[in-house]
């Protein structure tokens, strides 16, 4: 069996339906950095919806506002608030790749088609995932380095700068699923796209007093997708998960991390941005040298920006989580640096639930 069916290349970009891009946009410029590079709507003759595409390094966003109440965006957000609709993939061949995944059990949501402007030519295509959560795959007539528009057909250029914080590229993404269909989804993403199990954890891994969950993390061959989906464990209060699930009405993507090659300096400047995180105790940092052995930074500085550090055997990883980004607690954000450590922060689970745990239970969530 072909290690790659749909040869699958790699995320293209994630694209959140929300209540109001025009805000959404200054948001995600002014405290995480990103710019404004194109946007299509009644400008573009595109009289249903808007949508803002930003980028920083090579992770792009897409921000997509219904004009009116009527539709699937308004109710996706009428249902979930602002969330992710679409991880779109670069594949070589949209259809081919919608096709083998219809073949191997995806339900379709879109037929491949056309969409073209002056600039160039794509293919497009979506299958349904868990939730309302859908991978659209695209494809570029003749190579994408062909495609000269600004982002992809029916966009203009629309640039404005955000306060750049020295993220480069997406790292991962999580789901949450509901109890019992983690391994559901573990063998729809290998069954269909061929993926396989890069990692698990279960609830001897992920657990604290409370609380508990198990996840498995799937990966291409390449590593260019990996993402971890998790499901609830049996724990004495509602985890995480379950509150996400709750308040998202239906699995989803719960976080996304993106990867920096100095957290120092950016967790920095998102703090200076407004972007608020976790609190981590001072007795973290009283114990990290003796788990995690020596490292370049300096441990008082990781205490001051309260950044966790966990340690394999390839290396280590730096790492902190925002809180929710919407009133909703639902969607957050992972910064991530890696030095050698291909793992997700095994050592840091504990702590940074017990993080998650206190924010829940200030909501009244952990009951």
């Amino acid at each position: 069996m072909s290690k790659n069916p749909l040869r699958i290349k790699q995320v293209h970009h994630i694209e959140f339906y929300v209540g109001n891009a025009k805000q959404a946009d200054y948001y995600y410029r002014n405290a995480f950095g990103f710019s404004r590079i194109a946007y299509a709507g009644l400008e573009t003759g595109n009289r249903d919806h808007c949508t803002y595409a930003l980028q920083q390094g090579t992770f792009r966003l897409l921000l997509t506002t219904p004009y009116t109440p009527q539709g699937a965006i308004s109710e996706h957000i009428k249902k979930h608030g602002d969330g992710v609709r679409d991880i779109a993939l670069e594949v070589d061949d949209a259809d081919h790749a919608w096709e083998i995944a219809l073949s191997r059990g995806a339900v379709p949501v879109i037929e491949p088609h056309t969409v073209t402007d002056e600039f160039g030519t794509i293919r497009r295509g979506a299958v349904r995932i868990y939730g309302d959560t859908v991978h659209s795959f695209i494809s570029f007539r003749n190579g994408r380095d062909n495609y000269k528009g600004p982002f992809l057909p029916g966009f203009i250029e629309s640039q404005a700068s955000g306060r750049g914080a020295g993220l480069l590229r997406l790292d991962h993404y999580v789901a949450n699923v509901e109890l019992g269909n983690m391994r559901v989804w573990e063998d729809w993403y290998k069954n269909v796209l061929g993926l396989e199990r890069f990692m698990t954890f279960d609830d001897k891994d992920i657990s604290t007093e409370f609380t508990a969950l198990n996840s498995v993390v799937m990966a291409n061959e390449s590593k260019s997708i990996r993402f971890p989906i998790n499901e609830p464990a049996p724990g004495k209060r509602k985890s995480q998960v379950e509150e996400y699930n709750d308040f998202y009405q239906g699995p989803g993507v719960q976080h996304i991390a993106l990867l920096t090659n100095d957290i120092i300096r950016t967790i920095r400047r998102l703090r200076e941005n407004g972007v608020e995180f976790l609190e981590v105790p001072d007795t973290y940092y009283e114990m990290l040298r003796g788990r995690v052995g020596e490292i370049e930074e300096d441990i008082a500085t990781l205490r001051d920006l309260r950044i966790l550090v966990d340690r394999d055997d390839q290396g280590y990883l730096l790492q902190l989580f925002t809180k929710p980004v919407e009133d909703r607690p639902t969607l957050f954000f992972e910064i991530i640096q890696r030095k050698g450590c291909q793992g997700f922060g095994k050592g840091n689970f504990r702590a940074l639930f017990e993080a998650i745990e206190r924010e829940q239970e200030r909501r009244g969530n952990l009951v």
